[in-house]
Formats: C-alpha cells, sequence, structure tokens
C-alpha cells in the first residue's frame, strides 16, 4: 500500500472504494484486510448484513458496506473484507478495493458539510483531499443502527456490556 508522508501532527486512515467513490476509516481501528471469504448467511437479517465468517476460529459478522450506503454491489478481484474493532466484537465490511494509507493533518480535513437528508449522516466525521477528488472520513460505529449494532452482537454471541 502507498504512504503518504506528510509534516506535523497526522492521524493515519485506511482509505478504500466503495463503487467509485472514496472513503476512509482510523487506521487504529482497523485489524487486518483480506481477501472475501465464505460468508454463512444469517436468516432475517437486512440485506448489506451478509452473514458470518470464522476468521481463525473467531466468529464475526459481515456488512456489505456498500449495500448499506446504497451502492452497486459487484464483486471483483479487488472485492475486500476490512476487520475492524467495535468494541467488544470485530466486523468484516466489505468494500470494492482497499486502496491506500492515508496520513492527514487536521488542517487537511475539512468538517462534515451540510447534508440535507431524511437519514442519519453522523457516521461523516468530515472530508478531506486527496489527489483531484473528496474522501469521505467515516466513524463506522455510528454508520450503523442500535438495532444494526445489537444484531451483530447477537450473532457473533457477544453480549452488550450493561
Amino acid at each position: 500500500m502507498e504512504q503518504k508522508k506528510s509534516k506535523g501532527q497526522s492521524q493515519r486512515y485506511l482509505n478504500f472504494s466503495l463503487g467509485s467513490e472514496e472513503y476512509a476509516i482510523p487506521l487504529n481501528a482497523v485489524k487486518e484486510v483480506i481477501a472475501l471469504p465464505e460468508v454463512t448467511s444469517v436468516p432475517y437479517t437486512p440485506p448489506h448484513f451478509l452473514g458470518i465468517m470464522n476468521l481463525r476460529g473467531q466468529v464475526i459478522s459481515v456488512i456489505d458496506l456498500r449495500l448499506k450506503f446504497g451502492i452497486k454491489a459487484e464483486t471483483t478481484a479487488e472485492t475486500a473484507v476490512i476487520i475492524c474493532e467495535m468494541g467488544q466484537h470485530s466486523l468484516g465490511m466489505v468494500v470494492s478495493s482497499v486502496n491506500s494509507v492515508l496520513a492527514l493533518e487536521e488542517s487537511e480535513i475539512s468538517p462534515k458539510p451540510e447534508i440535507h437528508s431524511h437519514r442519519n449522516t453522523d457516521y461523516i466525521q468530515g472530508v478531506a483531499k486527496k489527489d483531484k477528488h473528496l474522501v469521505l472520513l467515516l466513524d463506522i460505529v455510528k454508520a450503523l443502527s442500535a438495532e444494526e449494532q445489537a444484531a451483530i452482537s447477537r450473532a457473533t454471541g457477544v453480549k452488550k456490556a450493561a
């Protein structure tokens, strides 16, 4: 992966694509990136909840972030799963491709623009410029509703702390 260098204090982000759009999440939330494995479906779950997978003995819920955000999901050789830490459990997020690690200074990150939508957009932390296009910085926990987080906990057998 390409590493962008920056002067001063910076935070590192994993840059990935969902369709033709670019996104990034804080690198410290990422455990690893893997190829798309075999996923076991779980009945009565939303379309973007693909199911569960076994990663070295750990059961992990898998969501397709493209479907979650209403983006057409096409599986290619570049399709990957980003394994993220979410409190007591891990989550696998299917993305179109993983692009690079970005080092961004605070001055390079613009605040989230005013978005007029009937959907919650609190999961957008900010916007960064990369070359000639924009990268949306995500908070993956805020991208999932409380019901989705509870479903992930149930699917992986992790009880939520009281």
